[in-house]
């Protein structure tokens, strides 16, 4: 048996969102409760922000207000590194993560079988210990589903390489399982509305189109004028994922 790895701190509670229980379960509510809108079909996928809750939270209401109802076995939640430069994909393997609405078990078997599949997926501490990309999903899935287990995953140099490789390993391990992907990121920073409208649709129309390949070669063009949001560290990536 392998040794668990300490449930790991959570790095911006208190300060990027509510550090108290009551605190931040009355926030999580009221940004759901503002949401309305239903999207029919089957829900596998979700992109949410990370920014602080109180801008990302009216946002990222809209996407996990569709857990309500809805049963997972897992979630695995992907998100960009800001802090630590490096290749392939960090994972928090076993223990989980702390957080003031109790600790997020993580699917050690689950990213067990990840690093079994795939040499790009591996245990780096140093990226998730300052990390809030990961974290700042974890008081909507805590309030929503609170029994539902994690695998996080935070991608270093978020190359095609990288993107695909994750891809063909979350396919190979999830087949059969009923999990829900979660990508993390805020697209555009420092823009007015407008500007920030134009900005993302770049994002959003590939994401529509479901054109992994061409949203990819967007993030390696580095167009800012026209791509500034695909930029790392808060690139957006599609990885083809079939189970």
């Amino acid at each position: 048996m392998g040794i668990r790895s300490a449930d790991r701190p959570a790095a911006v509670a208190g300060t990027w969102y509510p550090g108290t229980s009551a605190e931040l379960a009355a926030a999580v509510d009221r940004h759901l409760a503002r949401v309305t809108r239903d999207v029919e079909g089957d829900l596998v996928a979700l992109i949410a922000p990370h920014a602080g809750l109180v801008y990302s939270g009216p946002v990222a209401a809209h996407a996990y207000r569709l857990l309500a109802g809805r049963t997972f076995d897992v979630a695995v939640v992907v998100g960009p590194s800001h802090f630590v430069a490096f290749d392939g994909v960090a994972v928090h393997a076993s223990g989980g993560f702390e957080t003031p609405l109790g600790v997020v078990r993580i699917d050690a078997a689950c990213a067990a079988a990840l690093m079994d599949v795939s040499p790009i997926v591996r245990e780096h501490a140093p990226a998730h210990a300052r990390e809030h990309s990961v974290e700042m999903q974890l008081p909507f899935l805590r309030r929503l589903a609170p029994d539902l287990p994690i695998v996080p995953l935070v991608m270093g140099r978020q190359t095609r390489a990288t993107a695909h490789a994750l891809g063909d390993a979350l396919s190979a391990v999830l087949v059969g399982r009923r999990a829900l992907l979660v990508a993390s990121t805020d697209l555009s920073h420092y823009h007015d509305a407008a500007v920030a409208s134009r900005l993302d649709r770049v994002a959003i129309d590939y994401i529509a189109r479901l054109d992994a390949d061409g949203l990819q070669a967007a993030l390696e063009a580095r167009d800012r004028a026209r791509c500034g949001p695909l930029a790392p560290p808060d690139g957006l990536y599609l990885m083809r994922v079939d189970y």
